[in-house]
């Protein structure tokens, strides 16, 4: 049965934040992701993890000011840029929690200026990250939920990691972004499982529950494990109706489940 970690930032949105870890774990849950914890304390989210038995594995780099949805590919952001990492570094080690560096909306500069910025950008990140143990990741998002972020592709995300200097990058495979970008889920997983440091999941195209939409996870699932995945699998799905009503498809995509 695969392990799978609730994202605190997309499920369990009737209750306020600090409130969604014991929801979870009364769910079953005994991992735990989220986007950006930055308006509580260190300690704050530390207590709250220890107090309901959770392990926390993945948060964000700050995202900026409204409309550019991360950093790094931004020219004259570097400053902020850095700053953000600082942050989010200091969450990560504290909490051990692997680090989504937010690439950004970068529709309107230069491709050429926008990837000079961000390959600057992570290698300030990855040496600010060495000797910390947290774990950096870059993710694709796809361009029609949000056009003009900078980093699209699997492909285009494993050309990075790919360069000198760049191979303790893992990638966030969001089996839903990849799929809207560009299909071919299964493959695309086995190409670059080497790479791959998390992988999420949501149904499509609506990123409602896993169990609804297009995709058979089922297959999916019975693929990882078939590649060795061992790792959690973070749910990051909008739920149709409430958490709690939509719950049951953890049990419906159990290898065992004739649903």
């Amino acid at each position: 049965m695969p392990v799978f970690s609730a994202n605190l930032s997309i499920m369990f949105l009737e209750l306020p934040f600090l409130e969604r870890f014991a929801a979870a774990r009364k769910a079953g849950f005994e991992i735990v992701e989220c986007w950006f914890p930055y308006d509580h304390a260190v300690s704050t989210i530390e207590k709250v993890l220890n107090e309901n038995g959770l392990k926390l594995v993945g948060i964000n780099s700050a995202p900026g000011e409204p409309g550019e949805w991360g950093l790094a590919a931004l020219p004259g952001r570097q400053k902020d840029f850095a700053n953000s990492i600082a942050q989010a570094l200091e969450y990560g080690a504290r909490l051990g929690s692997a680090v989504h560096v937010m690439a950004g909306l970068a529709g309107m500069v230069p491709f050429a200026d926008a990837q000079a910025t961000y390959l600057e950008n992570l290698e300030y990140a990855i040496g600010k990250a060495d000797g910390t143990g947290v774990q950096l990741l870059i993710e694709p998002l796809n361009s029609r939920d949000r056009p003009g972020y900078f980093l699209q592709t699997v492909e285009q995300a494993d050309a990075i990691i790919a360069r000198s200097g760049f191979g303790s990058l893992k990638m966030m495979f969001d089996c839903y972004h990849v799929q809207r970008e560009s299909g071919d889920l299964t493959t695309r997983l086995a190409r670059y499982l080497p790479v791959i440091g998390h992988i999420q999941i949501a149904g499509i195209p609506h990123r409602n529950e896993p169990d609804i939409g297009e995709v058979d996870y089922r297959f999916v699932l019975s693929e990882l494990e078939r590649l060795g995945w061992n790792g959690p699998i973070g749910a990051e799905y909008k739920p149709a109706v409430s958490t709690w009503d939509g719950l049951g498809w953890i049990e419906r995509l159990s290898p065992n489940s004739i649903v």
